[in-house]
């Protein structure tokens, strides 16, 4: 096939530009934006890669399109150096813009691979399609992972696209939003180099698949929205359970002072006694129900906590009778004779006695620990001198006045492999989570978004204490039954939904999108093979 690229050599700034710009507009289809037409934007991708003279060419602008892709849609990182600028401030362009082109490489790896691979037509369709998707597998797990604004969550506009989930996981959904979304590529001209008698029929073909794909996902959605009942007085909930989401809204710069902690706290137990109605009770909710779980955000007891029964009696009075009371707050520990430090949330129960704790796995690389300490010379981003030190992982935690609980703190939720123990099902999820390092634009509710995808793929409830929003109570199918808003002061009671039965994903993991991948893999190389026989040079 004879080298191509298609731009404007009089002004060769044009066409790179125009690619990071298309990246960037790509991200207003994330949240809060959710403008669920500019998820399209992957096609701009495909046609920039296809319209590479070289792999070379081809990977640089796959990787400028991302840049634009994460610039936008992890702009909100800023604020997180801000927090305390005199000291982080200087890292806003590591993050902003390193971090971004860091990220972008993955994409610059599918797209050279599928250049050289596929070169055009239908198969590099499919095979672009199946290799970024592979590409941002990698990002979610290599170096600790990442799987930040993964393309599954540019259709998280409209609910019942998200469902598919449940069946193939995010990376699945990941696949078939890009199958769907760069389908448009294939009527630019310059994508095809097979003869004109077959383009037409081709772009029809593949275009309607495409379009066939679309509808079952969301029909296929609607169908189980259906399926997964609402909560109501007569169904869809725990009988007996009603859970107390406290959202105590402490500016972060503020949680550690050690004049204003008191008042923090009280804020805290005044918005969670059990006899003192809440701001927000979901539709549905007896006027005489009254919480039996309380629940509190990440690190919202500003103290580091060892074995301190003082300060556990001391909060037992924000745990309802017979019930419990979940908070989080840094732990100190110990190992192989070292004092450790862990981020962790305890459950406590009404008459003062610890339950358990539960010490985070995933930690935020220069958030919470620094890799490479000796050589990198700086302090975590978290309001520490010291590294923090990692959990065992998921477990199914028991406790008075809910159901068994899986645990996962800020950070954690974003990770489609951690939600749930392998040995054990848990009833419902926690995300407990800091969003105050998030600001109050996007960074939270693309966090939200991403949490909210952890429910549809287990089939599980997920309850979501959130320091300055958003606190949620959400149900197996991704909808919010009741919520407190961004920035906002209070506390909402509502019912815990109750859990569906295992879904294919909590069940297999990524077997299914590991199956589509071999499948649409064979199916592209299938396609190259038969259009290399049938080019003018064989």
């Amino acid at each position: 096939m004879p080298t191509r690229d298609h731009g404007d050599r009089r002004r060769p700034w044009v066409l790179p530009v125009a690619v990071l710009l298309a990246g960037a507009a790509t991200g207003l289809s994330l949240a809060p934006l959710h403008v669920l037409p500019f998820a399209f934007g992957h096609a701009a991708l495909l046609a920039a890669v296809a319209g590479a003279g070289s792999v070379r060419s081809a990977a640089f602008r796959a990787w400028l399109w991302a840049l634009g892709y994460h610039m936008a849609g992890l702009h909100w990182i800023a604020n997180a150096m801000l927090v305390n600028a005199g000291e982080h401030a200087w890292l806003i362009p590591f993050a902003n813009i390193g971090l971004p082109a860091v990220l972008a490489l993955y994409a610059a790896l599918a797209g050279g691979l599928a250049r050289r691979l596929f070169r055009s037509g239908w198969p590099l369709w499919l095979g672009f399609a199946v290799l970024y998707s592979g590409a941002e597998w990698v990002r979610g797990h290599a170096l600790t992972g990442f799987p930040w604004n993964l393309p599954s969550a540019t259709v998280d506009g409209w609910l019942p696209l998200l469902q598919p989930a449940a069946l193939v996981g995010t990376y699945g959904l990941s696949l078939m939003v890009m199958v769907v979304t760069t389908a448009p590529a294939l009527w630019w001209d310059g994508f095809w180099s097979a003869p004109r008698g077959t383009v037409r029929s081709s772009r029809l073909v593949c275009s309607a698949l495409a379009g066939i794909l679309l509808a079952a996902m969301a029909a296929g959605g609607l169908v189980r929205l259906s399926a997964v009942p609402q909560v109501t007085d007569e169904g869809g909930r725990v009988p007996g359970t009603v859970v107390r989401v406290v959202q105590g809204n402490v500016p972060q710069r503020d949680k550690w002072n050690p004049l204003l902690k008191p008042d923090h706290l009280r804020r805290y137990m005044n918005l969670s006694n059990a006899g003192r109605p809440a701001d927000l009770r979901a539709p549905g909710l007896a006027d005489n129900a009254r919480p039996t779980v309380v629940v509190w955000p990440e690190t919202a007891v500003a103290h580091l906590l060892a074995d301190a029964p003082d300060l556990f009696e001391a909060l037992s009075h924000a745990a309802p009778a017979g019930g419990s009371l979940l908070f989080g707050a840094p732990r100190l520990g110990r190992s192989d004779g070292a004092e450790t430090v862990h981020n962790s949330v305890f459950a406590v129960d009404s008459r003062g006695a610890l339950s358990w704790f539960f010490d985070k796995a995933h930690l935020v690389p220069f958030g919470e620990y620094v890799p490479l300490r000796r050589i990198i010379p700086v302090t975590p981003i978290v309001q520490s001198r010291r590294d923090f030190v990692p959990g065992p992982g998921p477990r199914t935690l028991d406790l008075p006045g809910a159901p068994p609980v899986s645990l996962l703190i800020c950070y954690e939720a974003i990770f489609p492999d951690g939600a749930v123990a392998a040995d054990r099902r848990p009833a419902w999820l926690l995300n407990a989570t800091n969003d105050a390092w998030f600001g109050r634009w996007s960074g939270p509710y693309q966090h939200l978004a991403i949490a909210r995808l952890r429910a549809i793929e287990q089939g599980l409830p997920m309850v979501r204490a959130a320091n300055t929003g958003v606190s949620t109570v959400i149900d197996p199918a991704g909808r919010i039954v009741a919520s407190v808003g961004m920035g906002v002061t209070g506390s909402l009671d509502a019912p815990l939904p109750a859990a569906m039965p295992a879904t294919p994903f909590g069940i297999g993991g990524d077997i299914p999108f590991s199956l589509m991948v071999v499948s649409l893999l064979a199916i592209a190389a299938y396609g190259r093979f038969r259009d290399g026989r049938r080019s003018p040079a064989n």
